[in-house]
């Protein structure tokens, strides 16, 4: 009889240095994600990327040639009968990092809501429409707020201030 892994088991690999990834946090994110959905084993693998990985990755797998923050796999077909869903994440840590200044947020907040897209996805969500997309999102941030991560996908981005323009700074005809 083979062992098989009892329990959510989470992989994690980040070729991305811009942002502290924390693997315990990580775990406790799937497990929450799985644990609300009714899973109890399951095999999640994270890998955190850059933009330049992640378009390479897009291009490869889906044929789009553009970036995005996060692919997601269900390699449970892939697996035997009595194995464990697999699930395969790969997040762009650089885009992370880059929605989180303009969200005002921990780039680690913004990352686990990449990580909580993409499961969710592999749990039969889709954004595809707006309705379903407001559903996907509200699930995100309640899952997100339950783990201390606070509003996220819903939190409003920062606009850039600009001062009053001066007079000197309107062009005139004559310049």
């Amino acid at each position: 009889m083979t062992n098989l892994p009892q329990g959510i088991v989470v992989q994690v690999a980040s070729e991305f240095s811009g942002i502290e990834i924390r693997p315990a946090e990580l775990t406790r994110l799937v497990k929450t994600v799985c644990k609300r959905f009714g899973l109890s084993r399951a095999t999640v693998s994270i890998g955190v990327v850059d933009d330049a990985r992640f378009c390479e990755l897009n291009r490869r797998f889906l044929n789009r040639d553009s970036t995005s923050d996060c692919l997601s796999f269900n390699l449970s077909e892939q697996t035997t009968p009595q194995s464990p869903p697999f699930y395969e994440l790969v997040v762009n840590g650089q885009r992370a990092l880059e929605q989180a200044k303009l969200r005002d947020l921990c780039p680690r907040a913004e990352l686990a809501l990449y990580v909580t897209h993409g499961l969710l996805h592999n749990f039969g969500f889709n954004d595809a429409t707006e309705k379903q997309a407001e559903i996907m999102h509200r699930t995100e941030d309640e899952i997100l707020q339950e783990l201390g991560y606070g509003l996220v996908y819903n939190k409003p981005v920062k606009r850039v201030r600009r001062g009053p323009r001066r007079a000197s700074d309107t062009p005139t005809s004559e310049q």
